[in-house]
Order: C-alpha cells, then structure tokens, then sequence
C-alpha cells in the first residue's frame, strides 16, 4: 500500500512513455542496417508490461526482447521501398491490462541512406494503418521490471540524469544570441528548449511522487 501511494495517478493511455530512437529506417544495400535496436525506458517506481503491435508483422522478427527490442527486417525486396510501416508499443501494470500509455514508431525501408525520406501518408493510409494496429499484437512482453530500488524509494538515477541534461539544456543560450561566450554549436533553438522544458516538467512530477 505504501509503494502505490508512491505512483502517478494511472489513468488509461495519459502516461507518457519514453521510447528512442523514434523511427526506424532500413537500407536495402546496407545489411548492418537491418538489424536496429529500439530501447524502452522505464522511469517509474513501479514495473511495467508490454506489447508490439505492428501494420506489417510479417516483415519483422523480434530477437532477445526484454526492454530493449532488437528489429531484424526480413523483407527486404525493392516492392517495400518507401513503404512506412508503423510499430505501436503499449505500456501498463504488472497487474492490469488496460493501456496505460503509448507510443508509435515509424520504419521505413529505402533503398540506400543516399535516398530521401518518403512524404507523409496521406489520411487514408493513416486511417488503414491505426486499423491494422488496432487488430494485430506483433510482440508483448510481460517481465518488464524497474530498476531495484532502495528501501527508502526515491527517484531513479536515470531520472536524475534526464533531469540535469534537461536543466543544463535550457541554461544554455538560445540560438541567435550575440553576447555570449559559449560556442555557437551549443547554442540551442527555441523548439529544442520547450522540448527540454516538457519533459523536465514530467520528470518533475515523476520526481515529486516518488
């Protein structure tokens, strides 16, 4: 009782969920790039299940998943180039089945990494590809622990550490400004510090629950 007391407040498919990278993309010359690796993380203080869902589950193949997903693409004939595929991971308690949150990941196949980045779907192609998630589990995992814990609780060293690069990103100066002695390339535009300032936001309510 006294570690729930400890949780965010669960309400379905709200909590936010922390996935890198965001999109995938497979080079048809490049067989490296066949196999990515797709790391989800936990930051809670309490342990988490989850499942795949994918639009086209027969192109891939899921090797040692625990939270970290290793993506072998299996097809990689000249037909799928350009086509995106989208992968949606869904995230919730040990205990329940309901979503707790959710995030999709785009793969996409192309040809060689000198090819440009196909155009967005238009809304019919979105609206066929929720569907296709909406019926098929491509993968689900159920032992998705957190890290231990010390008795005492607290929040974990990788939310620390979210928080102070968040913190050192939004001190830095934002680009365009003249009168300062950091290196431009250190300099950060103002899209990137509202990014920093969301998620250090969440981390701090995170933080004040533990």
């Amino acid at each position: 009782m006294q570690q729930q007391s400890r949780q965010p407040d669960l309400v379905e498919g709200r909590l936010p969920v922390f996935v890198f990278p965001t999109e995938l993309v497979f080079y048809a010359d490049e067989q490296a790039s066949h196999k990515q690796v797709l790391t989800l993380y936990n930051p809670y203080e309490f342990a988490l299940k989850f499942k795949v869902l994918c639009t086209a589950p027969n192109k891939y193949a899921v090797v040692d998943a625990t939270a970290i997903l290793h993506f072998h693409r299996t097809n990689v004939r000249a037909c799928h180039y350009g086509v995106i595929d989208k992968f949606r991971l869904q995230v919730s308690e040990q205990s329940q089945r309901k979503a707790l949150g959710r995030k999709e990941v785009m793969a996409t196949l192309l040809p060689s990494a000198a090819q440009e980045q196909p155009q967005a779907r238009p809304q019919e192609e979105e609206r066929r590809m929720k569907e296709q998630l909406a019926d098929s589990v491509f993968f689900e995992q159920t032992a998705f622990q957190t890290e231990n814990r010390a008795a005492s609780g607290g929040p974990s060293l990788l939310t620390v550490l979210l928080g102070l690069v968040c913190m050192a990103a939004l001190m830095l100066p934002t680009l365009g400004e003249q009168e300062s002695t950091v290196p431009v390339y250190l300099h950060l535009s103002v899209n990137k510090k509202l990014v920093a300032a969301y998620v250090l936001g969440l981390l701090t309510m995170v933080i004040l629950r533990t």
